[in-house]
């Protein structure tokens, strides 16, 4: 069975309308993310073989949709993609293939302002889908569902322009 793991470390997120952190409801923020994708071992041998897929670079979009001024309605995509490689001892990993995954979800998000302003943390619970495809001469793919949490920061910069850290 495969493993996913998805860190979205560090998020820059361009929000529309007055501000990313002090806004008063309704509100609809557009963030661009990028991030890192760990994806888990297919086969792990004798010896320290193994046969893996690569992490990459996450790029997606999250569409936030503010309930009130701490709920908001939340929906994301994004890709990732990376090398398989068949590890040897003593040796780099040497790639085979390529594997690609997209990620769609929905989710709840909670947010706690500070009377200071300077940040607020949140986190998000949700459900979607992953769609995981690999080439390795042939290609096959798969679609499963997911669950996500995450739990972060907003960072207000300007008025318009926020930073979001998340994992």
């Amino acid at each position: 069975m495969i493993r996913h793991v998805v860190l979205s470390l560090a998020a820059v997120g361009l929000f529309a309308g007055r501000g990313a952190v002090a806004q008063t409801s309704p509100r609809i923020e557009v963030t661009p993310y990028a991030g890192y994708m760990v994806f888990g071992d297919f086969v792990k041998g004798p010896l320290g073989t193994s046969i893996s897929n690569a992490g990459g670079a996450l790029l997606g979009a999250q569409l936030g949709v503010a309930i009130t001024p701490n709920v908001a309605l939340v929906g994301n995509a994004a890709r990732a993609s990376g090398d398989i490689n068949i590890g040897i001892p003593f040796l780099d990993g040497i790639s085979v293939g390529s594997s690609s995954a997209w990620m769609f979800d929905g989710a709840l998000q909670l947010s706690l302002p500070l009377p200071q302003r300077a940040f607020t943390p949140f986190v998000q619970l949700g459900a979607g889908a992953m769609r995981h495809e690999v080439k390795i001469g042939l290609s096959t793919d798969a679609t499963n569902f997911v669950g996500t949490v995450g739990a972060g920061a907003d960072f207000g910069l300007t008025r318009s322009i926020g930073l979001r850290v998340m994992a």
